[in-house]
């Protein structure tokens, strides 16, 4: 009875750490794409170019996850977590700093900061809460989703109180500073040798389900960067305010929160999710459409339908790597080639959609390639969700 209340304490403690890498691991991308007229404007840069400073994160994401299990495997998982938080403080300084070159240097640095994130946080809740898989994992999506809406809500007034969009995004530095110092006494585990780094199987990348999945994964992904970086720009030509404007992003990453919660607990009771994969597609279809339309009060409904339908198709994502496949080393491969193959798909949205605005000199064409988009969520939705495996 003596040792039951610290080990008690050490789980909270844990548990605290694990919710605020979780809100450091949305923010520091969801802030930026609010802001992203205030740095075109001050860095006199393209819309395409501007796009990159979103793509380049996903092109971290794409390269570095495989890799991550064999840095948690060498180092220790926590370690390796601790040694992502100041490699993502790093980021965040140099990209608040002045030029062009340190804006991309430190969203390089961020991107595969939260990589190792993306990829190991999971990994520590099945290693050390077994028996609380899904409730820490909700607890921990609420975190992300909740942070990275603020990131978006926020970001425009905090630079128009005079610290420019250089300290709107350098003040999300003290969140990962402060959960540094807090996860800090966790990186003296030893190396984690449960934490292994599967090899990725001839059988599996030659697999048609898999790459639905990994096509679903891509797509949902795709949409959901795009939007974060550009709704600002498309409800401004709406005549929104860059205030009003933040906001409406705000109201969509709100959305996601509770549906990222419910739908990996619903889809688990469920024999297939056709019907998920359906309903997700279908918010992303009708929200895209309402984005064409004339500004009206409709506007907080399509933003609201959006952010359900990234929210749902997130979650939906995570349960295909368990729900098709049989074995654990199978869902890590499924899982590794999802997020790698996904990721970098993904990663030409904001550029396409950046490069097609500057080219027509209107939202039309660039949504349109994103409805094309949710056609293939819907397709490869349809494809995973039935009950067959890898």
């Amino acid at each position: 009875m003596r040792n039951k209340a610290p080990l008690v304490q050490s789980s909270l403690f844990l548990i605290i750490g694990i919710l605020l890498i979780g809100a450091n691991l949305r923010v520091p991308l969801t802030s930026v794409g609010a802001l992203i007229p205030f740095i075109r404007e001050d860095l006199a840069i393209s819309n395409t170019l501007a796009g990159a400073i979103t793509t380049l994160p996903l092109l971290a994401f794409a390269l570095l996850s495989p890799f991550a299990p064999r840095l948690a495997r060498y180092f220790g998982i926590e370690r390796t977590l601790g040694i992502a938080l100041a490699l993502l403080l790093l980021g965040i300084i140099l990209r608040s700093a002045a030029g062009i070159s340190l804006l991309f240097a430190g969203t390089l640095f961020i991107g595969l900061a939260i990589a190792v994130g993306n990829v190991l946080i999971p990994a520590v809740v099945k290693l050390r809460f077994p028996l609380r898989v899904g409730l820490i994992t909700g607890f921990y999506a609420v975190a992300m989703n909740v942070f990275g809406a603020l990131g978006s809500g926020i970001s425009v007034p905090i630079a128009n109180t005079g610290l420019g969009w250089k300290g709107a995004l350098a003040i999300w530095g003290l969140l990962t500073l402060f959960t540094l110092l807090i996860w800090l006494p966790h990186t003296s585990s030893a190396p984690t040798a449960s934490v292994e780094s599967p090899n990725q199987t001839n059988n599996l990348w030659r697999s048609r389900l898999a790459w639905q999945v990994t096509l679903f994964m891509g797509c949902q992904s795709l949409i959901y960067y795009t939007l974060i970086t550009w709704l600002p720009d498309i409800f401004g030509a709406k005549g929104y305010s860059e205030n009003t404007a933040g906001w409406l992003v705000f109201l969509m990453q709100l959305a996601l929160i509770p549906v990222t919660f419910l739908v990996p607990l619903l889809a688990e009771k469920f024999t297939q999710q056709v019907g998920m994969a359906l309903a997700v597609a279908s918010a992303f279809m009708t929200g895209l459409i309402g984005l064409l339309l004339p500004a009206s009060v409709f506007d907080f409904v399509w933003v609201i339908l959006l952010g359900a339908a990234g929210g749902g198709a997130f979650g939906l994502s995570m349960m295909f790597f368990t729900l098709r496949t049989q074995s654990p080393r199978q869902a890590a491969e499924l899982s590794g080639m999802a997020q790698s193959a996904g990721y970098l798909f993904a990663a030409t949205g904001p550029v396409l959609v950046g490069a097609l605005q500057d080219i027509s000199g209107n939202w039309l064409a660039p949504i349109s390639l994103l409805l094309g988009i949710a056609v293939l969520v819907l397709l490869n939705g349809i494809a995973a969700g039935r009950k067959r495996w890898v």
